[in-house]
């Protein structure tokens, strides 16, 4: 639906996604016994899989990543559920790859390619499409010139708790958050510390606490922009509203649609000291508003295995990192630094 010049709003249904691709790939799998199976395999389209967990997140991101790459758009604003349900839905792609993966590997699905059953070929060859296609979803995700979250809160205490939670567990999924946007901010109040009026009172306790939680947002927020938005005494309706909305957030100088902030990249491994067997290594995960007493490291072959706010991420090491024993640890800022030291056992003289 077109709302304005410019701008287009389109609602995606999941399920009739999901219903509409199953009787598109049960025709041809119905066909297959009758007709030649190069010609069916090649109306096949590379989501046409169900079965799989997450199976409709990964159809609506597929939608998405079209619009995105269409051409057709400049920007691609989607409005994500909340957010247990968003990262849930953001992480499918991933989740979708690892479940194909640990059913029937890829060497596994190869072998399988040089059989005898034509079905059995055809089987893969769908399988290897969706596998690219999701992977090119996860890719564009991944991508943080071009994709970012933007996480709207509210300057409460227990709020910013799952504002927390949200940014780590998204740092760790590899997704960047280049701006928080806090709404309902109470506006400033022309009146003294004390009133004998208790509502008065009250809005004035309440914007002070609003100010600590913005300042410790503000304060662990490392790259990632915190804008705020004043409370409205309405509910904003229409453009013009929104616009007003839009002013404040922003401002006339800034791009709304643009990547916000800095953009460090979400693992960066160096030499910080030494040479050969007496080197010492860093690598460095972007991780703001982090609570360091969640934080958990371990390390499976050549996985770090990094913990934080209930989240876990399983990253997988540089070469040279792969040939290290881990250090020691520490939070810099809102970088995890985590030291790595040769393994004299398998470094090369």
């Amino acid at each position: 639906m077109s709302v304005d010049v410019g701008l287009d709003v389109i609602e995606l249904d999941t399920l009739s996604l999901l219903e509409t691709r199953f009787r598109g790939l049960a025709g041809v799998l119905a066909a297959t016994g009758a007709h030649d199976h190069g010609g069916q395999l090649s109306a096949l389209e590379p989501e046409e899989l169900t079965g799989l967990p997450g199976v409709q997140d990964v159809l609506g991101l597929l939608e998405i990543v079209r619009f995105a790459t269409g051409g057709d758009y400049d920007a691609v604003v989607v409005d994500c559920p909340p957010t247990a349900d968003c990262l849930r839905t953001l992480a499918a792609p991933t989740m979708a790859l690892d479940y194909v993966e640990r059913v029937w590997p890829q060497h596994r699905r190869m072998t399988a390619v040089l059989g005898s059953d034509p079905r059995l070929v055809m089987l893969v060859s769908l399988i290897e499409q969706v596998v690219s296609s999701v992977g090119g979803v996860r890719e564009l995700l991944a991508d943080r010139s071009k994709t970012t979250v933007r996480l709207v809160t509210t300057p409460e205490r227990m709020v910013l708790t799952e504002t927390r939670r949200t940014v780590v567990a998204a740092a760790l999924s590899g997704l960047r958050i280049d701006a928080i946007l806090v709404n309902n901010v109470l506006p400033q109040f022309d009146l003294p510390s004390e009133h004998d009026d208790p509502g008065v009172a009250w809005l004035i306790r309440r914007r002070a606490l609003q100010q600590r939680v913005l300042s410790e947002l503000t304060a662990s927020a490392g790259a990632t922009m915190i804008l705020s938005a004043t409370r409205s005494v309405t509910e904003p309706v229409g453009l013009a509203d929104l616009g007003g909305i839009a002013r404040e957030l922003y401002g006339d100088t800034v791009d709304a649609v643009a990547v916000l902030g800095k953009n460090p990249p979400a693992v960066r491994v160096g030499l910080e000291s030494g040479a050969g067997v007496d080197s010492v290594y860093t690598m460095r995960m972007y991780l703001p508003l982090v609570n360091p007493s969640t934080l958990t490291l371990g390390r499976v072959e050549d996985d770090l295995v990094v913990g934080a706010e209930g989240v876990r991420r399983r990253v997988r090491l540089a070469s040279v990192l792969r040939r290290c024993v881990v250090a020691d640890a520490e939070l810099d800022g809102s970088d995890l630094v985590v030291r790595f030291t040769p393994d004299p056992q398998v470094w090369p003289v």
